[in-house]
């Protein structure tokens, strides 16, 4: 090895003769050259164009299941829903932001607690005790007590007409309820709030139409001799936020 590294030297230095290039010094290559780093934050999480954007839950938001019976119409509202949502850059956070349709990066999960579904009446008053733990009961709610929808992707099909507008979004995730998990798509709109305790939210707001024998459950006599239908739809307004840089949030 000796020899070797000696001979590379003289080589090198004929070499820089020969051409009238300076080579005042010359160092044989390391066995095993250390690349430069630059020191990075622990676990970043990154998009092809940027860091993710965090956004978690706030207060203003909702979810509505509406359903169908051999009496009535039937909803039962819940208003918590937990969770978070990490976007990519491309996702309007301000209103009247300019982003360009296409994918964003996305991942996350919403989650309802079942307990937390309230039967109602269509002026908003509560229904009836009854129909919650007929509900309950049918969604194996001990075994699985809450709803968790996981998003896989997020494609901005439309940007907003102007400030007072909603973005327009194609969303892909899977839905468990009751235990069962099913691969849905359906199209949301995103609404940018006006900044609030120095942070920038924004309101997620879809409908969902599904079968509850989708999910396992078989529609049942809600009360006495009530029978639901098959169909169930989801309503929902999920409101997250994410403080601004130098923000303060109060």
């Amino acid at each position: 090895m000796r020899i070797r590294r000696n001979g590379w030297i003289v080589g090198a230095a004929g070499l820089c003769l020969l051409t009238m290039t300076a080579c005042s010094q010359q160092n044989p290559p390391a066995l095993s050259p250390a690349k430069a780093t630059t020191p990075q934050p622990s676990n970043p999480v990154l998009t092809p164009t940027g860091p993710a954007i965090r956004l978690t839950q706030r207060s203003g938001s909702k979810m509505r299941l509406e359903g169908t019976s051999t009496a009535h119409d039937w909803r039962s509202e819940s208003g918590l829903i937990l969770g978070y949502l990490e976007v990519g850059p491309n996702f309007p956070l301000t209103p009247g932001q300019k982003v360009a349709p296409g994918k964003v990066e996305a991942k996350g999960e919403a989650r309802v607690k079942v307990t937390s579904l309230k039967s109602k009446n269509k002026d908003g008053s509560y229904y009836d005790d009854k129909m919650d733990d007929k509900m309950y009961n049918m969604m194996s709610y001990t075994n699985h007590p809450d709803i968790v929808f996981k998003i896989t992707d997020l494609n901005l099909t439309q940007a907003a007409a102007d400030a007072n507008s909603p973005y327009l979004f194609d969303a892909k995730g899977d839905l468990e309820v009751a235990g069962v998990t099913n691969n849905i798509s359906f199209p949301v709109k995103v609404m940018p709030q006006p900044e609030k305790d120095g942070e920038n939210r924004v309101k997620i707001s879809g409908e969902v139409p599904l079968k509850m024998s989708q999910y396992g459950m078989q529609p049942a006599t809600m009360i006495v001799v009530v029978k639901t239908g098959d169909d169930v739809k989801v309503v929902f307004d999920w409101v997250v936020g994410a403080k601004k840089a130098g923000g303060e949030k109060k």
